[in-house]
């Protein structure tokens, strides 16, 4: 019991329900980044190429009707996941720059002391030294 107790905790932290959110959110980014790269920059790329279709190149390589090694699918699969790594590095890099604009300006007000008899660093709310333990005066 204290089992199931501990994994429904474990469950209901915000970075696991975070996580499964990210993944399902990964997965339906994944098919929009696949009809992208397949409908859209696959032609494209074909058209510049003189025409070339990239999803049937392939070269035989033996005498069996799957013989086949199909490079060209090979070649979209590379392009679909340099776009996915592009637009998330984009993502994180917006997210990060909000997240520095978000830090509070440090104000002139010190946030730390010296204690008088041991002369470690100790923050400036501390009632007692937590390195010597001795009482401080305010």
């Amino acid at each position: 019991m204290k089992l199931f107790k501990e994994f429904r905790e474990f469950i209901a932290r915000g970075n696991v329900m975070d996580m499964a959110v990210g993944v399902i959110i990964g997965g339906a980014f994944t098919g929009i980044v696949n009809s992208l790269v397949n409908d859209v920059f696959m032609p494209v790329l074909g058209l510049l190429t003189g025409g070339m279709n990239f999803a049937a190149l392939s070269v035989r390589i033996g005498p069996g009707e799957g013989d086949v090694l199909s490079y060209g699918a090979f070649i979209a699969a590379v392009i679909n996941f340099l776009l996915i790594a592009l637009v998330l590095f984009l993502l994180i890099k917006a997210i990060n720059s909000l997240h520095r604009k978000k830090q509070p300006v440090a104000d002139d007000s010190p946030a730390m002391q010296i204690c008088p008899y041991c002369m470690s660093e100790i923050p400036i709310a501390a009632t007692r030294c937590p390195h010597c333990t001795s009482e401080l005066e305010k």
